[in-house]
């Protein structure tokens, strides 16, 4: 069959293309690509394969094209030894029907090359960021945005380092910049480098920003006598994670939300250094907030002072004292859902000292004022401009625990509250587990006692049908 390459097209017929392409926000190559699947369609085949002439086989080596609604992974193959795997792994994706594309970094060139990636590919490799002699219109910005999840294996020490501050210096670090998809990382390097706290403080900086990691494994270096975890996960386990993560970012009913979410106690200061607060250990608005981000929610958590790691993929605002939450609370609207969790105290005192207090003979305890702090949920409920779809609340009881969260709910203005028997006897405050009462304008709903996990998961799963209900 002849070939035919964008360049031997008229320009009238390379405008419309270009027009067509800009329309649909693809390349012109993917739009080229788009066009031949859908007059292979049309012929009621379900893919090229079919257009092999009976008795002839394949092209060695070229894999039957990708349905039309494959799942696009975008391969960024780093410069370490571990890059020989990536071939295997592009076999492994390809053997699933992902749809895949794939970007040499200049130091990956030295351990495989674009040749070997695009002969397992069936399709050229990338390699620069500034390629003039590129028959296709292929930048960073369609690489980023023409794919489901992105993949770096192996995710060396500098690319993990040029990730976590955001450079973008060539096509694969530009690529991963750009990009709106999942990134899965498999970190590959010796022990010693994986180690270093420098990498460590990337790692949590990555993972703070959501990305997912797979690896890496314990074992031989390529380095004789270096043996620790720093090894690449193995081509069949990072094939695993992918098909893991395409098929949860299938199911995020809170994509393209917004959450806000407050957790913890406050600390209102009675001198330098004493303060009035009580037992909330944050766990459940932790919970709630890692539950909306894994459900694929844009996260804010406004936590008090904890004792807990930030969620993976959540931006965590950290504050001490009720007002300073507020105006935390404040700063991070618009969102679609508010979710009030933390244990926010009721008083603060009305002029903290600047010294700490002393205790004088002969004197009496001295006279603490109490004002009270702003309310929070109520503030927010009552808003009329930018007031959330949904706010709720949470009612920490101790006896009358319906009635007090119905009172609560009429009170303060707001959609839902979840309301929970704190006496000391449940070990619910700072505890693993609680037993909710779901209190709404249309009655009180109890769910079993479970883990502080599980009533996350049930609470954004209500929140996700009210929404998406909401929606349609």
């Amino acid at each position: 069959m002849a070939s035919i390459t964008i360049r031997q097209l008229d320009e009238a017929l390379k405008k419309r293309l270009r027009l067509r392409a800009a329309r649909s926000g693809r390349s012109v190559e993917d739009e080229v690509r788009t066009i031949l699947r859908e007059a292979a369609d049309a012929t009621g085949e379900e893919n090229l394969e079919a257009f092999t002439p009976p008795g002839r086989a394949a092209a060695p080596g070229r894999a039957a094209a990708a349905p039309a609604k494959a799942a696009r992974v975008l391969l960024i193959i780093g410069g370490g030894i571990a890059a020989y795997k990536s071939l295997d792994l592009i076999r492994r994706l390809k053997e699933r029907r992902f749809s895949v594309r794939c970007v040499l970094t200049k130091a990956a060139k030295h351990f495989v090359t674009p040749l070997s990636a695009g002969a397992i590919l069936g399709e050229p490799a990338f390699t620069d960021l500034f390629d003039p002699a590129s028959e296709f219109d292929v930048g960073h910005i369609p690489l980023a945005r023409e794919c489901d999840l992105v993949v770096v294996a192996p995710a060396t020490a500098d690319l993990m380092a040029k990730m976590a501050g955001g450079h973008a210096d060539d096509l694969a670090t530009a690529a991963l910049l750009a990009t709106g998809a999942k990134i899965l990382l498999a970190p590959a390097m010796n022990p010693h480098m994986w180690a270093n706290k420098a990498t460590q403080r990337n790692l949590a900086q990555l993972v703070a920003d959501g990305v997912a990691l797979v690896g890496p494994n314990e074992g031989e270096m390529a380095e004789a006598g270096e043996r620790g975890p720093g090894r690449m996960a193995e081509p069949l386990e990072i094939a695993a994670a992918v098909e893991k993560l395409l098929a949860a970012s299938e199911t995020q009913p809170l994509k393209g939300r917004r959450v806000l979410v407050t957790a913890g106690p406050t600390h209102e200061p009675i001198d330098p250094v004493r303060y009035i607060a009580n037992r909330s250990s944050g766990k459940q608005g932790h919970a709630i907030a890692a539950a909306a981000a894994q459900a694929g929610a844009e996260v804010m958590l406004v936590s008090g002072p904890v004792n807990l790691p930030d969620p993976p993929g959540v931006k965590v605002i950290k504050v001490e004292s009720a007002r300073q939450m507020l105006d935390a609370v404040q700063k991070a609207l618009p969102v679609d859902v508010a979710i009030f969790a933390a244990a926010v105290a009721d008083w603060r005192v009305a002029d903290a000292s600047a010294q700490k207090l002393k205790k004088q003979p002969g004197q009496t305890t001295p006279e603490l004022p109490l004002v009270e702090n702003p309310d929070i949920l109520s503030t927010i409920a009552h808003r009329k401009t930018q007031r959330p779809t949904l706010v709720i609340g949470f009612a920490a009881e101790t006896e009358n625990v319906a009635a007090n969260a119905k009172a609560k709910l009429a009170r303060k203005g707001c959609d839902w509250i979840l309301a929970n028997d704190v006496s000391p006897q449940t070990g619910i405050m700072g505890g693993d587990r609680n037993t909710i009462e779901l209190v709404t304008g249309s009655g009180v709903e109890p769910w079993p006692p479970q883990t502080k996990e599980a009533v996350a998961t049930m609470l954004v799963s209500r929140i996700a049908a009210a929404l998406n209900g909401a929606r349609a």
